[in-house]
């Protein structure tokens, strides 16, 4: 589009009013452009497109509304959502800036082969870690998928007998909490050329990734993962290029680490499990950086997600227990409750009961005491009907279907003010636990909620629970009645993945 385009006053009044059909009026007449036009540059259709400028549509949905603004190469300045494809991470072979003794210096060669955990913990070496995650985030995107979803780069690589960037190991990341742990932060302080950064600027950018948060508890991560990534590499952007004080520069460091560690929970939610945990670890590191002990507990608790789900689960109950032990002398129990469920959850795959019910025991009384004065502000999620879903989750992985259904209904009836993927995913597992306890006709009610939000909802994760209890359907249909009602669930399930 013409510069002209984006100088225009109304523009960006309809830009700043999200009037996306006056939008696209306005910019057809300035260039002028077709309709038809239009459609092809945004990828939606000219019906579509001519109900939105007469006002009898409006463009709501997160997803739609990011392939209409990249579509027409909107300039990410004139909106409030990051977007992607028009803000990419710096390149590495970018001029050297000056920096001050000790500090943030010129982007390092990035190599996705590089060992993770074996990078000195410096500021600019955080900087590595995070290009690295998108390294991993933009491979994951080519990966073709089977008919359980996207093959992962390390499966492609071991048939393939190539070098692709793989997750850490349980070694390399019990070093990663060692170094943690251990390492002191530098200080983190930039002198450049480039525009002095004000903490008024460091709260714009954590506003925006807190936005971020509240849509996907909502939408799910396929509406939010693109604008995440976009995003990080916004932050990473400002690290790099300009000027800021110590102070400053530990509150960019916090904003790249809640960034980094959202953007790994969005991927994995996603299906997307090696870039998940390339960001959480990038995440970690700059919460060292940051010297922010509640954001590193935060990343340590969603690598301890990935364990129990997709890896060891003896790597959940070590990144748990670090967490916890860093923020123990914090008035924090929410975000301690949060690592301890974690816990429970990888000593449950682990097929460590009591040490399962324990943890959830001492999670569910830390709970109870509500909100602490350190419990951070994006933790939002912890309350009873938590504690409960998760316990079901533990006791549907240790065999106890009866506990389990017992957790998932009072999971189920608690108010979860808007979190409609996590909703679903309770009732998915509510209806694993009944298909399992031979209770097929409640499988299926329950089941048929699930399916009816994950139709709604972009979250792979959900759709991949919906295929595990389509699974457990077709083995525990015996009686005709029943066989119908899971034979028609098990279609829906179906439906989603095509």
């Amino acid at each position: 589009m013409p510069s002209r385009v984006w100088q225009d006053e109304a523009v960006r009044s309809a830009l700043a009013d999200w009037d996306f059909g006056q939008v696209s009026r306005m910019v057809r007449q300035l260039v002028p452009l077709r309709q038809e036009d239009v459609a092809a540059l945004t990828g939606l259709s000219q019906s579509y497109l001519s109900m939105l400028e007469c006002g009898d549509r409006r463009l709501t949905d997160v997803s739609r509304v990011v392939q209409f603004l990249t579509g027409l190469g909107t300039p990410p300045d004139l909106v409030r959502l990051p977007l992607p494809g028009i803000t990419p991470l710096p390149d590495a072979a970018a001029p050297a800036r000056t920096a001050m003794s000790g500090q943030v210096s010129a982007p390092e060669q990035v190599t996705p082969t590089a060992p993770d955990p074996a990078l000195p913990w410096t500021a600019d070496r955080m900087l590595t870690a995070l290009r690295l995650a998108h390294v991993a985030d933009n491979a994951a995107d080519w990966l073709p998928t089977d008919a359980n979803g996207p093959v992962s780069a390390t499966a492609m690589s071991e048939a393939a007998g190539t070098d692709t960037p793989r997750p850490a190991s349980g070694i390399a990341l019990n070093s990663m909490i060692q170094r943690w742990d251990a390492e002191q932060a530098e200080p983190l302080r930039r002198a450049t050329a480039g525009t002095r950064v004000s903490l008024e600027l460091c709260g714009h950018l954590q506003g925006t990734l807190d936005e971020l948060r509240v849509m996907d508890k909502g939408s799910g991560s396929g509406a939010v993962a693109d604008l995440a990534r976009a995003h990080l590499a916004l932050v990473v952007r400002v690290l790099e290029r300009s000027t800021y004080d110590e102070v400053t520069g530990r509150k960019l460091a916090a904003v790249a680490a809640d960034t980094a560690t959202q953007a790994g929970w969005f991927a994995f939610d996603a299906g997307r499990p090696d870039a998940a945990r390339a960001y959480m670890l990038a995440g970690l590191r700059a919460a060292h950086a940051a010297a922010d002990d509640r954001l590193g507990a935060g990343a340590l608790s969603y690598l301890a997600i990935h364990g129990y789900s997709s890896g060891d689960p003896r790597d959940a109950v070590r990144a748990a227990e670090a967490g916890r032990r860093r923020v123990a002398r914090l008035d924090a129990p929410h975000l301690s409750a949060t690592l301890l469920t974690r816990q429970a959850r990888g000593h449950a795959a682990a097929g460590e009961g009591e040490a399962a019910r324990r943890a959830l025991g001492e999670a569910s009384e830390l709970c109870a005491r509500g909100r602490g004065e350190d419990d951070p502000h994006w933790l939002y999620w912890m309350n009873e009907g938590e504690i409960h879903g998760q316990s079901g989750s533990a006791h549907l992985a240790l065999g106890d279907t009866a506990r389990a259904v017992e957790s998932f209904g009072h999971a189920i009836q608690a108010d979860r003010a808007g979190e409609r993927r996590t909703h679903g995913l309770f009732l998915s597992r509510a209806a694993q636990a009944h298909a399992r306890a031979g209770d097929l006709d409640a499988a299926c009610a329950t089941g048929e909620e699930a399916v009816s939000i994950a139709e709604t909802v972009q979250s792979a994760r959900l759709r991949e629970h919906l295929r595990d209890l389509s699974a457990d359907l077709r083995r525990g249909s015996t009686t005709r009645r029943s066989g119908v009602g899971a034979q028609v669930l098990t279609e829906r399930i179906a439906a989603l993945s095509s």
